[in-house]
């Protein structure tokens, strides 16, 4: 006769003691059974148990991903701040608030002046020109040429130019002897010149701002300062004030330092620029680029964080649903179990068992697809990938975590059923 297999969760009687009755021990289930047990269930049903970690796996795949590429990000703002914000300082003309008939305070040698200070690379004066109502600025002497009626025109130093760093399609920059002879020319930038029509340098193309004609030198398709000379047209600042006069107010002077040298620069700009009063000028030194990281690290954390979370709890629900149907599809597995001496709490362990290791496993899959995520993107961007050690090693025990809790309430379901009435289905 053929022995029969030991169940892990048959009662064993002992030994009958005296009096000759039995006593009945209590079932055990060992923990090398209830690992055999869940994968068992688990791989009863591959595609199933697939689809249930996938949630998992998207909602720690997504928590990796999101943490990863805040952090390379956070890093690339430090350096864009190092490079730009951290060495660009702004000075404006303030002297209307000290005699309301000053018309400009800034000396026409301002660029040079400012140009002497350790730590300065370039520097220059600007303002928006005010211009009469009615006036335009066409292509053409005679008719509408394009659409220019509202572009800004603006009075520039040609330091000004250098320290925006632009990048030209087309031309040159006018510089400081186009400044000093007061040379009708300008710069526009490519969103001005698409409206205005203008395509290339090669015939010479004019701009006409009311009755004054200035030649196109140069366009600017971008810039790493400044942003909105790519929408104006740049005339050099001695023209501007012979033609239209000073400026009614709102003059600034931009200048660009060397790293670390910005804060000094500012505290020195005023008095460089004119000793006797020096209460003209208001010099506006970067901010401090570790407080604006943090400002937009911590607003960027909160949000894909947030997504973070309705991934995990999407696919929670997941496992829960799953979970509980397998309960349902395995009534009278469960009740067999019950009626051979499985206790609720095995039945609670084992499923459980299942719904943690479908967890683990999504945690695990989440985590090597958001880490392939954040490498992906620094390669194609140029950047250098950052993730926190913390991040790779937390995310698997949340998927872990999150199965256990998905299946709290279906393994609570699974110990609750009775054995007579699951072997009746």
């Amino acid at each position: 006769m053929k022995p029969h297999r030991r169940l892990p969760a048959v009662g064993r009687s002992r030994p009958a003691p005296r009096d000759g009755a039995p006593v009945v021990a209590h079932s055990r289930l060992r923990p090398r059974d209830l690992v055999s047990e869940a994968l068992a269930g688990i791989l009863q049903r591959p595609a199933r148990s697939v689809l249930t970690s996938l949630g998992t796996v998207l909602g720690v795949g997504t928590f990796v991903a999101i943490l990863g590429l805040t952090a390379t990000a956070s890093s690339q703002i430090d350096d864009r701040f190092n490079a730009l914000s951290a060495t660009e300082v702004t000075v404006e003309d303030i002297a209307r608030e000290q005699d309301e008939f000053h018309d400009l305070a800034f000396p026409a040698d301002a660029d040079t002046r400012i140009g002497r200070l350790n730590g300065v690379r370039n520097a220059g004066v600007y303002w928006p020109v005010r211009l009469d109502e009615g006036t335009t600025v066409q292509s053409a002497p005679v008719g509408a040429s394009g659409d220019g009626g509202q572009v800004q025109v603006m009075a520039a130093s040609s330091g000004v130019l250098r320290a925006a760093v632009p990048t030209l399609t087309e031309g040159r920059t006018f510089d400081s002897w186009h400044d000093t002879t007061h040379q009708h020319v300008a710069v526009i930038g490519a969103g001005v010149a698409g409206r205005l029509g203008i395509t290339t340098l090669d015939t010479r193309p004019a701009v006409f701002i009311g009755n004054e004609a200035f030649t196109v030198i140069g366009i600017v398709g971008d810039v790493q300062r400044k942003a909105d000379l790519l929408l104006s047209v740049v005339v050099p600042r001695s023209t501007a004030q012979k033609v239209w006069g000073p400026p009614e107010g709102g003059s600034k002077m931009l200048i660009e330092t060397e790293i670390g040298a910005a804060s000094q620069v500012a505290g020195e700009a005023a008095v460089a620029l004119d000793p006797a009063h020096p209460e003209y000028f208001k010099a506006i030194p970067p901010a401090d680029p570790r407080a604006l990281r943090n400002e937009v690290t911590g607003d960027l954390d909160q949000l894909f964080l947030l997504l973070a979370a309705i991934c995990l709890f999407i696919g929670t629900i997941g496992i829960a649903n799953t979970t509980l149907v397998a309960v349902l599809e395995r009534t009278g597995e469960i009740g067999l179990r019950r009626a051979l001496g499985a206790c609720g709490r095995h039945i609670t362990s084992q499923f459980l068992a299942e719904s943690g290791a479908l967890g683990a496993l999504g945690g695990l899959v989440g985590t090597s697809l958001g880490t392939l995520t954040v490498v992906g993107v620094a390669l194609a961007r140029d950047w250098t990938p950052v993730i926190h050690p913390v991040t790779v090693a937390v995310a698997p025990v949340i998927g872990l975590v999150t199965g256990l809790l998905a299946g709290l309430y279906p393994a609570w379901r699974a110990s609750r059923i009775q054995p007579v009435e699951a072997l009746r289905r």
